[in-house]
């Protein structure tokens, strides 16, 4: 696909990642490299430390050791470039969706704000109050605060688990749809694992602390939610979070021991 955010990802990289919150090591020794434009969803049980993770990349957290890493094309820091939609939307009531969006800009982005919010779905109604929205509009908006600054890094924390279920599908092909045409590199966190199989290529479960598996999801898209491979890689990933790691024979799918996962100096490198 040829458009005008071709090539804006950015590459993520985890070197020697751990957190601890006082004696509670949340997350210990984390390598990971994720390429420009993949989209990574991390999947495991509640309190493992997925959304630490999120945090600690985008500097809402500082870690223990390590460090986590954005870097464009050119090997350059790109952290600001990095933008987070967290499953509250988070909107200020006394303002429109046109402010909400351009918070920051002081008016002077009005255009790109109304170009995103159409993006959306929501060029209708820049002039309206977020308390007259349903709850799948709302993160629609949020979505477009987060959209409107053009990230590289795309942090998705949750954002579909308050919406119903119909709402929830709308929202997931939206971001589908808003990834495949920006290329952004996105990180998804979900308890969701048919989610996570059906929007990304690549899954990674976390258990206490650290990168257990990586599961690709070698599906072409666009991705139909029946589709028999990606129900076989739903119930291979939920195998192993129910095993704790005892796991039986691999349903379907690749599913790859962390170590195989791009080093950092092949990503560096360009391999």
């Amino acid at each position: 696909m040829t458009n005008q955010y071709k090539g804006c990802g950015a590459s993520v990289i985890f070197e020697g990642l751990s957190k601890s919150f006082g004696e509670r090591r949340v997350l210990s020794g984390i390598d990971l490299a994720i390429p420009p434009g993949q989209f990574v969803a991390v999947v495991g049980r509640s309190g493992s430390g997925k959304s630490t993770l999120l945090r600690l990349l985008c500097g809402l957290e500082q870690p223990s050791s390590g460090r986590a890493s954005v870097l464009d094309a050119d090997d350059n820091d790109a952290r600001d470039q990095v933008r987070v939609v967290f499953q509250e939307p988070r909107l200020l009531p006394w303002k429109t969706l046109l402010a909400n969006v351009g918070i920051g800009s002081g008016g002077k982005n009005d255009a790109l704000v109304r170009q995103v919010l159409a993006s959306v779905g929501l060029g209708d109604r820049v002039n309206d109050y977020p308390h007259v929205l349903s709850g799948g509009q709302k993160q629609r908006v949020a979505l477009a605060r987060a959209l409107v600054h053009e990230p590289c890094v795309m942090l998705l924390d949750e954002p579909f688990g308050a919406l119903d279920a119909l709402t929830r599908i709308e929202a997931q092909r939206l971001v589908e749809d808003l990834w495949a045409e920006r290329g952004f590199t996105a990180l998804l966190v979900t308890h969701d694992v048919t989610e996570a199989v059906l929007l990304a290529d690549r899954v990674l479960l976390i258990e206490d602390g650290r990168i257990a598996e990586s599961f690709d999801v070698a599906v072409p898209r666009p991705r139909r939610r029946d589709n028999a491979e990606l129900a076989k890689i739903a119930a291979t990933v939920l195998d192993r979070i129910f095993s704790g790691g005892k796991s039986e024979a691999p349903l379907s799918g690749s599913r790859e021991k962390p170590s195989t996962t791009p080093t950092i100096a092949a990503l560096q490198a360009g391999v």
